[in-house]
């Protein structure tokens, strides 16, 4: 993958987030001034390693500072594995910049610890952007973003079709245990080494954006998101229980395999897999090997509906810059359809605008990438809107990779609930 939020892009976000809460609410309420000063506002990006989305936002950048004459926007990039500690550590000492971007699922925290401002004046304008993509806390609205992704079920219709296997859509997917019986099909074969393949190598933030739509799928969830003061009965009641024993499943009965190779993508063109879970950024590359045999599918209905993860990074202004009707102008500029176009364009992402779909060739009405924003609008479902996000996801990560390991499910996500719940009692449940 070239320009793609690839599995590297999305694991590393909250993993280098999910730091000591405690450590970020030292800023809580904390203001000085910094990143504007004289009619400069500074911007910073995760995408330093990303030419083809720096250059985008450059050009967006480039195109404002060219529209007036009031303020100047200057960037500064950084790679992504360093970008969040930057950013935590700016904050510690009031020293963040104007305008950041965030991984979508640290939002929460973010503005819970005070380093966002909320985005005022922009109600009309985002309400035109897809829901996953606005980063949201306590009612109010602190960031957007040009773009989302959709996991996937990606295989060929010419498999499929040798195994006699029903290729499903968006109204009718398969059911678990259609899904089941194509897997076991496909093992029983001998044709491939995976019969599916999950991407069980990837590290970090991949395994709850990944695997927690299946728990919810099955009907259990990371969190009671009714307050988010309790995942008891959420992520360890008996559809949360039965999910973990059909994911451990997975592995028990060969249909996956525990730990995925370096490149999952690369095992499926190379045949070793018959079905892959991944993201849409897998299109270029699949559909280069394959052309129109490519099937992206959506992911099996496991008994409450399809679910995928929705979210992806997004820009907002910090509470402590020195110009914050500076970066709100910035922000309104950016946010025209024409930059959510080229932004998606170029990082071959899902638009997050109708309107800026129907400027980027795929995503036009019929386009071959249609289906991926259908997915997209009718499967996502964000990670829970807490502060507390960062630790859970850690949990969720570790006890996952503990049950596929053969850790007892009930034990497993009973401590993990037992360890969310003591997060978020500790934090005053974030209020």
């Amino acid at each position: 993958m070239k320009l793609t939020p690839t599995p590297k892009r999305i694991a590393v976000g909250l993993l280098a987030a999910a730091l000591p809460l405690s450590m970020a609410a030292c800023t809580k309420g904390g203001s000085s001034s910094s990143g504007g000063a004289g009619g400069e506002l500074t911007m910073w990006t995760h995408n330093a390693g990303n030419k083809a989305e720096l250059a985008a936002i450059q050009q967006i950048v480039t195109d404002y500072n060219a529209s007036q004459s009031k303020y100047k926007v200057k960037v500064q990039a950084f790679p992504q594995d360093s970008y969040n500690q930057s950013v935590v550590a700016a904050a510690a000492s009031k020293k963040l910049p104007c305008i950041l971007d965030i991984d979508g699922p640290n939002v929460p925290n973010w503005a819970w610890a005070g380093y966002l401002a909320p985005l005022e004046g922009l109600d009309d304008t985002l309400s035109k952007y897809l829901p996953t993509v606005l980063g949201k806390y306590d009612n109010k609205t602190y960031s957007y973003g040009y773009y989302d992704v959709a996991l996937v079920m990606v295989t060929r219709k010419t498999i499929l079709d040798k195994y006699g296997i029903r290729v499903p859509t968006v109204e009718q997917p398969w059911t678990k245990d259609e899904f089941t019986a194509a897997l076991k099909k496909l093992k029983a074969s001998g044709d491939f080494q995976n019969p599916l393949d999950i991407a069980t190598s990837f590290t970090g933030e991949w395994w709850p954006y990944a695997y927690s739509p299946m728990l919810q799928s099955f009907g259990g969830d990371l969190v009671n998101r009714d307050g988010y003061k309790t995942a008891d009965g959420a992520l360890n009641g008996p559809k949360a229980v039965e999910w973990a024993k059909w994911f451990r499943g997975l592995v028990t009965d060969g249909l996956v395999p525990l730990k995925s190779g370096a490149d999952p993508a690369k095992d499926f063109i190379n045949g070793k897999s018959a079905i892959l879970y991944n993201g849409t950024w897998t299109a270029v590359d699949t559909r280069k090997a394959f052309g129109k045999d490519t099937l992206f599918l959506p992911p099996p209905d496991l008994g409450n509906g399809p679910k995928i993860g929705g979210g992806s990074w997004q820009w907002g202004i910090s509470q402590n810059c020195s110009d914050q009707a500076g970066a709100l102008d910035y922000m309104k500029f950016a946010a025209q359809d024409k930059y959510v176009a080229s932004v998606a364009r170029d990082t071959n992402n899902i638009p997050a605008t109708d309107a800026a779909a129907a400027q980027v060739k795929g995503y036009e009405k019929g386009g071959e990438n249609q289906v991926f924003l259908d997915y997209a609008k009718k499967f996502a479902v964000l990670r829970p809107v807490t502060p507390g996000y960062p630790f859970i996801a850690t949990e969720f990560t570790k006890t996952a990779q503990d049950i596929l390991n053969g850790a007892d499910p009930k034990q497993a996500l009973d401590q993990a609930v037992k360890d969310i719940d003591a997060n978020q009692k500790s934090n005053g449940y974030f209020q």
